[in-house]
């Protein structure tokens, strides 16, 4: 085969690829797809931030609504913006995260410091027309959020009744076009597409725009275990469970994590992300609790010793243990006790005598290493003791050890390169984006296709969106 048929072949596969993207579009992803604005789950997820959440949602975004109070018509109550954006959420099971893209879509409400009085008498545009006269009948925060929740709530209920639909082509005008009065043809795949439509019916001076903000405050770029620094802070963190934990303390962090996966970002990457607990000690501290029981810290997990004589038979030493704060110990959840019994609580590395064969080995199991990759990487800084075959096999054998949530892997037979989050292997489709993502080539980890088969597929890592776009904003919308 000559060099100019590989090279149509690497493209026809290339095609094929951004085929089945088209296929299955992606929300956080793939550029703005007119046909595919929002999942149907992400409208309907009530529940996806607590009242705690949105409050402080709207003081990182510094708004007037971070500290706003209004009246509620039905009781004659005041309620702050939060409240009244988590309650409508709640009872009327709309996602709160969609609300406040709408507040900010429609009145720019979420970043505006200093709105007119008709941006909050009409904070969700819902009676409100372009060109067209308000109905006083919705007038007022309140009113906006709850007629709003429940306008799209039906949407979604009873597509049937409304003029967009899934899986029907419509024809609108490209305002931007170079040429007059082109057309474009969307045909919506989902409810929640359809319903955007019906609400607003403009693709590009409206749903566009929504899309835009949506991907700037909800739209989670960083797998699970990256570390990341916003550019001139001095601060890393965490990126766990979709959440951003900052480290307090130096020795946290280098205890856990290599420093030079650090990834530096733009501060509007940072600010997507809500802030979680807090990473104060380092791996494997010892701490009292104000009850008086000692804890063994390891990773996000607190191993309690049943008594003293379970400490002082592991070997651990009574003045590295810290008083801390029941505060301190929420970000832990509780981990099996240490008894006198237990043995290796901090792991260790074994190595059979006969085979050469090496286990980690924690709580009466042993996972195998299926490669020395892991020795020269995960376990660098860990001794092996060699131990018989008949000790070996007092320990249960688990699954084989595998790479943690962040790590950059390639098999050694292809340039494949792949991110690891919750335990599966998310494909980088290419240079540019592994580069745009502020990775670090060498920090890729070459292992053996063995290694790589461990992982089951995740979703592919591709083209990213710019957060600190600026977004243009739609004030008022055709219902």
């Amino acid at each position: 085969m000559n060099k100019n048929n590989k090279k149509d072949i690497i493209n026809k596969i290339i095609i094929f690829i951004l085929f089945l993207f088209a296929l299955f579009p992606s929300s956080s992803y793939a550029e703005f797809n007119p046909n595919y604005i929002i999942s149907n789950e992400e409208v309907l997820d009530y529940d996806s931030m607590t009242l705690e959440e949105i409050q402080s949602f709207l003081e990182n975004k510094g708004g007037y609504l971070a500290h706003a109070t209004f009246i509620c018509p039905e009781d004659g109550k005041k309620y702050t913006a939060a409240e009244i954006i988590y309650d409508r959420a709640i009872t009327n099971k709309i996602s709160p995260k969609f609300l406040i893209v709408l507040l900010q879509k429609e009145q720019s409400l979420i970043e505006d410091k200093n709105p007119k009085q008709s941006q909050l008498d009409w904070a969700t545009g819902y009676g409100c027309p372009d060109g067209g006269t308000c109905n006083p009948r919705w007038k007022g925060f309140w009113k906006q959020v709850n007629s709003a929740s429940l306008q799209f709530r039906d949407y979604m209920d009873n597509p049937h009744l409304y003029k967009y639909q899934a899986g029907k082509t419509y024809i609108f005008t490209n305002p931007y076009s170079t040429i007059k009065k082109e057309a474009v043809r969307v045909t919506p795949v989902n409810r929640a597409t359809a319903a955007l439509y019906n609400y607003t019916p403009h693709v590009y001076n409206g749903n566009y725009n929504f899309y835009k903000i949506w991907q700037r405050y909800f739209t989670r770029i960083y797998p699970n275990g990256s570390l990341l620094r916003a550019e001139g802070e001095p601060g890393v963190w965490l990126i766990q469970n979709g959440k951003k934990r900052p480290f307090l303390t130096k020795g946290a962090l280098t205890s856990r994590f290599d420093v030079n996966k650090i990834i530096t970002v733009k501060k509007t990457e940072l600010d997507a992300y809500e802030k979680g607990d807090p990473i104060k000690f380092p791996q494997y501290s010892l701490v009292r609790s104000p009850n008086g029981t000692i804890y063994l810290l390891i990773d996000d997990t607190r191993r309690g010793f049943v008594s003293g004589e379970a400490f002082r038979k592991i070997g651990f030493n009574p003045e590295e243990v810290i008083d801390v704060s029941w505060e301190d110990l929420k970000p832990y959840k509780e981990g099996e006790p240490i008894t006198a019994s237990s043995t290796y609580p901090t792991g260790a590395l074994l190595q059979d005598n006969t085979t050469g064969g090496v286990y980690y080995v924690t709580e009466g199991t042993k996972a195998p290493l299926l490669d020395a990759i892991f020795l020269k990487t995960k376990f660098k800084n860990r001794s092996i003791t060699p131990v018989s075959p008949e000790k070996l096999a007092s320990y249960k054998t688990v699954e084989p050890v595998k790479f943690d949530d962040g790590e950059l892997l390639k098999a050694n037979n292809s340039p494949a390169v792949y991110v690891i989050e919750d335990g599966k292997k998310r494909p980088i489709v290419s240079a540019k984006v592994f580069e745009s993502l502020g990775y670090k080539w060498e920090n890729i980890i070459t292992v053996p296709p063995k290694i790589i088969d461990l992982y089951p597929d995740g979703k592919p890592l591709t083209e990213i969106i710019e957060h600190n776009e600026e977004v243009k904003n739609n004030n008022g919308n055709d219902n």
